[in-house]
């Protein structure tokens, strides 16, 4: 333990006004003042004798199959362009699975897939139902949809695709809905080639 210790001296000189140069008045200091004199110790205190002098080693060999290879084998893995419909933008292109719902795969728009989002908006409000919930989405991407349908080459588009949170997702922030123009929404064979006008 180290231990600081300040010390202040304070001189107080004071001098009247009358007087020759060399002389003094009682209260004015003709010297130094004496400090205390301090000792700091010369070394540091010895660490307890009871302390273990060797950190103890993990085992050099743990069984293969309890330890994972890298973080991703612990969680289930997404393709690399396989997001959540919520991270979707406007004018991403991207194919739908019905066994994975929420889910998008995104894909160059110059390619063949099912959809191309038009819109992405947000739910505001408390919905409690999910059909509450349906219904806002809809009312968002209605007018959106339609001003884009109806720039497009006649059999280009043959659905819409309304994708929004549940209401378990929407309580937690979830509040994107995308609102998208599809070629065939399930499994139609008809896809889309090309970006959308």
């Amino acid at each position: 333990m180290i231990v600081g210790v300040a010390v202040i001296v304070a001189v107080v000189v004071a001098t009247t006004g009358g007087g020759g140069k060399n002389k003094k008045s009682p209260t004015e200091s003709t010297g130094r003042s004496q400090s205390p004199s301090l000792s700091l110790p010369t070394e540091l205190p010895s660490l307890p004798s009871g302390l273990p002098s060797v950190v103890p080693s993990l085992p050099s060999e743990l069984p293969t199959g309890l330890v994972p290879s890298d973080l991703r084998s612990l969680f289930p893995s997404l393709a690399d362009d396989e997001v959540p419909y919520y991270m979707l933008g406007k004018g991403d292109c991207f194919n739908t699975d019905d066994a994975q719902p929420g889910q998008a795969v995104r894909r160059k728009c110059t390619q063949p897939h099912d959809a191309e989002v038009v819109k992405v908006s947000e739910l505001n409000g408390t919905y409690t139902t999910e059909a509450a919930l349906k219904k806002a989405a809809s009312t968002l991407c209605e007018a959106p949809l339609e001003r884009k349908a109806a720039a497009q080459a006649a059999g280009t588009v043959r659905g819409t695709l309304v994708q929004y949170p549940d209401t378990g997702t929407y309580g937690t922030g979830i509040d994107k809905v995308a609102c998208s123009l599809a070629a065939d929404v399930g499994k139609g064979t008809h896809k889309l080639t090309w970006p959308l006008k």
